[in-house]
């Protein structure tokens, strides 16, 4: 799995539950709308500080951004 295409899968997925718009997250992040847009296609290759900053601006870990899902974009949750 390609970890950039992960990153952006859950980047975009935590979003979209929080009902932001990547306008929203560039307005607590200070990422440019472009960025947070190159970085949900999968595009941006974030490092950990630009991570951490993005999970702080939509209010969860940075685990969660980097978290394995099934290919869908759906978390793989341990039972």
């Amino acid at each position: 799995m390609d970890m950039r295409k992960l990153v952006g899968r859950n980047f975009a997925r935590l979003r979209r539950e929080q009902g932001l718009t990547q306008e929203d997250v560039e307005a607590r992040s200070g990422f440019s709308q472009q960025y947070l847009s190159g970085l949900e296609r999968g595009k941006r290759n974030p490092s950990i500080v630009t991570l951490y900053e993005i999970a702080q601006a939509l209010g969860v870990s940075h685990v969660e951004l980097v978290a394995p899902d099934d290919g869908t974009g759906d978390r793989i949750v341990p039972s």
